[in-house]
Parts: structure tokens; sequence; C-alpha cells
């Protein structure tokens, strides 16, 4: 009786590797058919539009091409037209300037409320809530909205100024010079809220631990801050900057919303001038060349800074 017994322990894994191996190799045809709808989504809707755009900026589309079909290669003729324009030197400006001052004031508001409110106090998700709002408001509501907070003749900003006893006529949309800075500290207000609520969470990661050991240890809310917060929150930081870069960069609507890339082009950026190429002076092919040239930098953006951050985290 012990002997079959023991046959049959001994000859159950052998008969059962067939069975075993079977999943290992099904196993790839799983994964894939897990990530196959996936992939094919990106292709349809980000890879087929994103080549089409490179291919259409080396043609001579035109809205003839819709009726004809008939968009012949140019070479780079699209492209010299566009590096030659003196307006695409200065949307890359006001582009470069506008994505800088919004990350620096959206990111440094952003942390300070989200710092803010780690600590508790009475009304603490109330006003955490309300400051969700710009976010939550539709792009061009607030443009609308400010623009006319900001109109020089009738805005409540003017308005406020005057009866305080400051320069209540302002330009803030229509001169050159303030233009740029207005739509800025708007964009500010608007992404204020979305870098709070990731940074917010990042905050709440942070080990309790840590802040008892820097009290014992007698460091100042600086050097906690230095040493303790921002190294933690290193990785939300990467990405709330880069995502926030991503969205900041191609901004159209809030810009038509407030000023139309006016007063004298003066807010004009890479985003307006594909706007305007593509549907105002229906160059199609110029304006593939300009939304190009807003994907590359958005790329080299997002490969330097997340190499540079992972080396640093290294």
């Amino acid at each position: 009786m012990t002997t079959p017994t023991v046959t049959a322990r001994g000859a159950a894994p052998t008969a059962g590797v067939p069975a075993a191996t079977r999943p290992r190799h099904r196993r790839p045809l799983a994964q894939w058919g897990f990530v196959a709808p996936a992939v094919l989504f990106m292709l349809l809707f980000f890879g087929y539009p994103l080549v089409r755009n490179v291919v259409m900026s080396f043609q001579h589309y035109t809205p003839k091409t819709f009726f004809t079909g008939e968009a012949p290669l140019n070479g780079f003729d699209n492209w010299s037209a566009v590096f030659r324009d003196a307006l695409f030197g200065k949307a890359l400006w006001h582009t470069l300037v506008f994505t800088a001052g919004s990350l620096l004031g959206q990111f440094c508001a952003g942390l300070a409320l989200a710092v803010f409110f780690t600590r508790r106090f009475p009304l603490n998700g109330v006003l955490r809530s309300l400051i969700l709002l710009p976010w939550l408001v539709p792009m061009v509501v607030s443009g609308i909205v400010w623009r006319r907070i900001l109109d020089q003749d009738t805005g409540v900003l003017n308005s406020f100024l005057d009866a305080i006893g400051l320069d209540g006529h302002t330009p803030w949309l229509t001169s050159p010079h303030m233009a740029l800075l207005s739509v800025i500290l708007v964009n500010i207000w608007v992404g204020i809220p979305f870098n709070m609520v990731i940074l917010y969470g990042g905050l709440q990661e942070v080990p309790r631990e840590l802040y008892e050991a820097a009290a014992l240890d007698g460091a100042s809310g600086w050097r906690t801050f230095r040493s303790i917060i921002l190294p933690t929150l290193r990785p939300v930081i990467t990405v709330v900057l880069v995502l926030g870069f991503m969205s900041t960069v191609k901004i159209l609507d809030l810009i038509l919303a407030l000023t139309d890339g006016g007063p004298a082009d003066a807010t004009q950026t890479l985003g307006t001038l594909t706007y305007q190429n593509s549907f105002v002076r229906l160059d199609f092919g110029a304006g593939a060349v300009v939304g190009n040239v807003l994907i590359l930098i958005s790329a080299v953006f997002a490969v330097f800074y997340l190499r540079a951050n992972r080396t640093e985290g290294k």
C-alpha cells in the first residue's frame, strides 16, 4: 500500500508540468490583452494626430484641400516662413515669460497654502473647498469674469483702487506694458488650487516623527521646511511642475478671453499664434509648424526635468 502511494505522489509533478507551464506562455498574451485597448487608444487619438500634424507642416495645406484633397509637399517653406516672421520670436519670448511666471507664482502660492492648511483650525475644510472654485470654473468663464474685473473704465479693481485713493485708471489689459503681467496674474489665480491640492496630498505623507525629531533638535521652521518638507516632496514637486508646464505652455482660451493676443501682440504666445495661423489666416501649414514647436518644447522640458530629478534622487 505504501509503494503505490509514493509512486502516485512522485508521478503527480511530472504529469502536472505541462499544465503548469501553459499559464506561463499565456501570461504575456493576457498582459497584452489588457494593454492593447490603451495602446490602440493612444495610437488613434494621440499618435495619428501627431504624425498628421508633422506631415501637414511640410505641405501647402489650404481650405481648398478639404474639397480637393490636394496638399502638395513644399519642403521647409512653412518652417522658414514661420521662423522668419518677427511675430514668432515675440510669441516664443512671451510664452517663456508667461510659463515661467505662472509656474513660479502658482507653485509658491500653492505650497504656502498647502503648508498653511496642514494645521488644524476651525473651517479648515470649508476654506480648502472654497479655494478649489477657480480650478472648477471653465477657463473661458474665468477669462470673461476677469476681463470685466480688470476693465480700465468700469472694472471692479480700478473702482476699488479709486475708492481707497490710489490710481483707479490703470490699463490692466489695454496697455502693452501691463497686459502680459495681468494675464500671468490671472493664470496664477486659476492654477493655485491644482498646486495646493497635489502638494497638500504630498504633505500628508510626511511622517509626523520627522517633525517631532526636528522639534527636539531645535530646528527652526525654515530649517524644517528646507531639510524635511522639500526633500520629502521632491517626487510630488516633479509631478506638479511637469503637469503645470504642459498645461501652461499651450494655454489658449484664457488669453483669447482676456486680450485675444493684444494689445499690439503684447500677449501673443505660441498657442495663440497657432490658432491665428490655422483658423484666422487659414494657413494650416504654418499653424502646424508652431504646434510642432510647442510639442517639441514640452517634450524636451519633460525629458530633461525628469532625468535631472532622477539623477538627484540617486
